[in-house]
């Protein structure tokens, strides 16, 4: 299953490492705790997915300056940097070209967090997440959405 069946839409025109013609990129990610870095991380290692967290906007710049930054993931419990970093990458706050590429950008966007959390939801999705997913179903296809987001 690909990463945009599991949030319900149907857009496959990535490819997954493996196939022919992908490329794999560095997945960042932003975690609220040291469990969820620990599972993005080991998960990554398993499959073999580069995974690099970014703890505040310098460590961001300096991940998309020394890797090819393929896709980011964001822990919405992460506050307000994790909302931060989704519109410094995808330009939607400021209308302008974000750090990702422009206003759709090219590095895709996944983020998570509790199924309660509406509000946190809709910030991510205005700020330009690709995808926003509830915990439970980010966590039972944590490798899944890792392999789709390493696709260039």
């Amino acid at each position: 299953m690909h990463i945009d069946q599991i949030d319900g839409s149907d857009k496959n025109a990535e490819k997954r490492p493996g196939e022919e013609g992908a490329a794999a990129g560095t997945v960042l990610y932003v975690a609220s705790d040291l469990i969820w870095a620990t599972k993005i991380k080991s998960t990554g290692e398993a499959i073999g997915v580069s995974c690099r967290p970014i703890r505040n906007m310098e460590m961001l710049n300096q991940r998309l300056d020394d890797c090819p930054v393929s896709g980011v993931v964001v822990d919405l419990e992460a506050g307000a940097f994790g909302i931060d970093v989704i519109g410094q990458l995808k330009g939607e706050r400021s209308g302008g070209e974000g750090l990702g590429g422009g206003g759709s950008g090219s590095i895709r966007v996944v983020a998570f967090g509790p199924h309660v959390a509406r509000e946190l939801f809709d910030q991510a999705r205005e700020a330009g997440a690709d995808v926003v997913l509830a915990r439970g179903v980010f966590a039972s296809n944590l490798p899944q959405v890792l392999l789709d987001l390493s696709a260039r």
